[in-house]
């Protein structure tokens, strides 16, 4: 027998305080196998018209970053020339800052009934949704883009194919201090009522 969803008091208080940690703040230990599992199973829990699950998924593990990071410090350099020490530490430890990086690959493509623009926004939802399972579970979480999302050959390095992208990297590890909170937008600059003069 059917029966209507209980107010769930404690899910709302969390979502009002969930806030991203840098993941540079991450340590491990990351989720386990079937952590990861089931995280990966909550994110695919979104809105998907057409039900064509247009993304999916690639994890990166830390054992991997320093090979991921030392490519990416060589594109980089392709495109802008030498980097300085900062800035190629930087590139060097992109994926080794957090045990895990999932990154979420968009496969939007044109369909007869499903626009792109939706299949688009339903793989932002997977992010946010992995992002929230993540903080959920006890886990630090952040998504990010950065420059190598966009880039085609760096991102066809990272394994998206001729006609995907990535909605983002979802970076997940153990806190190892508290998130800052940082300021949120006012809600009166953001909320109208609808009229036929709007």
């Amino acid at each position: 027998m059917f029966t209507f969803s209980q107010p769930a008091p404690g899910v709302l208080e969390f979502l009002r305080k969930r806030r991203s940690h840098p993941s540079i703040t991450m340590s491990e230990p990351g989720p386990d196998e079937d952590q990861v599992r089931d995280l990966l199973t909550i994110a695919a829990r979104v809105p998907d018209h057409g039900k064509l699950a247009p993304w999916r998924f690639i994890l990166f593990r830390t054992a991997q970053g320093e090979e991921v990071g030392r490519r990416l410090a060589a594109i980089l350099e392709e495109r802008q020339g030498p980097l300085d020490d900062d800035q190629r530490q930087k590139e060097l430890t992109r994926f080794t800052r957090a045990p895990l990086v999932i990154g979420v690959v968009s496969m939007a493509a044109l369909h007869p009934k499903i626009p792109v623009w939706e299949q688009q926004l339903s793989a932002g939802a997977v992010c946010m949704n992995l992002v929230t399972a993540a903080s959920a579970a006890g886990f630090a979480s952040q998504w990010l883009t950065e420059w190598y999302s966009f880039d085609k050959e760096a991102a066809q390095f990272l394994g998206a194919r001729d006609d995907e992208q990535f909605a983002g990297f979802v970076h997940v590890g153990t806190p190892t201090q508290a998130p800052v909170e940082r300021p949120r937008p006012n809600l009166a600059d953001l909320v109208s009522e609808w009229s036929e003069d709007t």
